[in-house]
């Protein structure tokens, strides 16, 4: 098993940052795809951004230029920098890892963006 645990949620007024961290831990053979999901109210769970292990990243058009996906494989973690914040960015944050074509969710993070 593989245990997710996301960190660095709360609130901010529009325009602010935030950082959340993901730790892994666990029955980690190789960790291939880390990456940040979030889910708004009445939304389905949507991608946010991904890293692979190789360094390419991936995101959603509606972050490009303001959120920053990074990880260090090493401490197996994933970070997701967001800048420029806005209220429509108002969601719960989940972190994903792909190991051995499975995928594992953490619980987590509010973050909510206020006018």
């Amino acid at each position: 098993q593989v245990q997710l645990v996301e960190s660095g949620g709360g609130l901010v007024q529009a325009g602010g940052s935030l950082r959340l961290s993901c730790a892994a831990s666990g029955s980690i053979f190789r960790i291939n795809t880390m990456g940040w999901y979030r889910q708004a109210p009445g939304n389905q769970r949507a991608l946010v951004a991904t890293a692979t292990s190789t360094g390419h990243t991936n995101y959603a058009d509606s972050v490009k230029g303001r959120f920053t996906i990074s990880r260090d494989n090493r401490k197996n973690m994933v970070y997701l920098e967001m800048n420029s914040l806005k209220p429509e960015d108002t969601a719960v944050y989940y972190c994903n890892v792909v190991v051995l074509m499975s995928n594992y969710w953490g619980k987590g993070a509010l973050v909510t963006v206020s006018e």
